[in-house]
């Protein structure tokens, strides 16, 4: 059985993070992707982090590249402009993550792009979006972080402000504009015309603050950092045993019960301060300075193994090098061995779900720098959407 997206074909003109990661989601679920990138440099991600495997390109864009074809087109270039076009007219979907005005000033804007392809599904990813006074502000995940409050409720009070580790804002207007992307696309089946998606880091980042806005809203105080405790139960955190931490997740009322009696703490039941999640979530700080001289009675195995076996959420803190390694990670195949021309092998993040009839796969590794032009040209040559003249070999 095909993919669900194969006959789909994606421009990918972006760079970074969140418009590789979106494209590479579709191309994961079958669209052929085409990176169109800028010669000689390509992608800025080809050059960035501090190490490599064996290829010049960063294992960063090896990450957030698989299953594409590259070409590299210089955009100011009228015949290079005309190769864009021509692919257009071929796409179903073009995302580009340019600061707003750039893609006009290029002449790959949606109005423009528009006129040769109605059907074209035109997804912008900016710091901010494409309208509103911070609009042309440069925009990157640390930026949206800060701005969207993220920075403010991370980490451990009176500590310096915390970035979450995990690119958030980047990932998230990635997987948003994904998700939009699919919409219109199925939209499009009525409507017959394609549209402009207009998304920015700074929404993904304040979308996914589901929780501390509505502890914003519900209390009239803007959420302050608590850890790794939740702000909506407790106990929900990572506590300390005798030879380490590890986390815990008494959700409510029932595994509270269950907790307690694990605990050998069942008089805590009778305290009006914690009878109830809202009242414990209140008196965190209290319920934890009970909590703390008992866990360290026990070691971390001790203490996981017995509230596994009374059905309370609990788990050791793994590092990424343990996570990857998990026979959990290793049985949903988590891990996949990306074959490479340069690379030879490298090891890939998998498919975070998993389709029953149509099971995702790497049809294709990270394209190197322009490793697919003459091909696409020619292809576009012989549906006779361009000229010979215009592609870079004689064909």
């Amino acid at each position: 059985m095909a993919l669900p997206l194969q006959g789909i074909r994606v421009l990918d003109i972006s760079q970074v993070m969140a418009g590789p990661f979106c494209c590479m989601l579709l191309a994961d679920m079958g669209a052929d992707v085409i990176k169109i990138e800028p010669p000689g440099t390509g992608d800025s991600t080809r050059h960035s982090m501090g190490f490599r495997l064996k290829g010049s390109d960063s294992p960063g864009f090896l990450a957030l590249n698989r299953n594409k074809r590259s070409i590299t087109l210089d955009l100011k270039s009228p015949e290079d402009r005309e190769v864009l076009y021509a692919l257009v007219k071929t796409a179903d979907v073009l995302v580009e993550n340019a600061r707003p005005g750039v893609a006009g000033r290029l002449g790959m804007d949606y109005p423009t792009l528009k006129a040769i392809n109605p059907r074209l599904v035109y997804a912008s990813i900016s710091g901010f979006g494409q309208t509103g006074p911070w609009s042309q502000r440069p925009g990157f995940d640390l930026i949206a972080q800060a701005v969207s409050g993220i920075l403010s409720s991370n980490g451990f009070p009176d500590m310096e402000p915390a970035k979450n580790s995990i690119a958030v804002a980047d990932l998230g207007a990635g997987l948003f504009s994904a998700y939009a992307i699919l919409s219109a696309v199925i939209g499009r089946q009525t409507s017959g015309e394609g549209q402009h998606i207009d998304a920015s880091l700074f929404e993904a980042a304040l979308a996914l603050s589901i929780w501390e806005t509505t502890e914003l809203w519900g209390t009239g105080k803007s959420p302050t950092p608590i850890g790794s405790a939740n702000r909506m139960s407790a106990p929900y955190q990572a506590v300390e045993a005798s030879d380490g931490w590890f986390v815990i997740g008494a959700a409510n009322q029932g595994l509270w019960i269950t907790f307690l009696k694990v605990l050998g703490r069942t008089e805590l039941q009778d305290d009006p301060r914690f009878a109830t999640n809202a009242a414990r979530v209140t008196n965190r700080l209290q319920l934890m300075e009970e909590l703390a001289p008992t866990f360290l009675t026990r070691t971390r195995e001790e203490w996981i193994d017995a509230l596994t076996q009374a059905g309370v959420p609990t788990a050791p803190i793994l590092d990424y090098g343990e996570a990857v390694a998990s026979e959990q990670a290793v049985a949903r195949e988590m891990v996949q061995m990306v074959p490479h021309p340069v690379e030879g092998e490298f090891r890939a993040l998998g498919f975070p779900v998993k389709m029953s009839a149509t099971p995702q796969e790497i049809r294709l590794p990270p394209p190197l720098l322009d490793e697919h032009g003459a091909d696409i040209r020619r292809e576009l040559v012989e549906k006779g959407l361009l000229k010979p003249s215009t592609t870079k070999e004689t064909v």
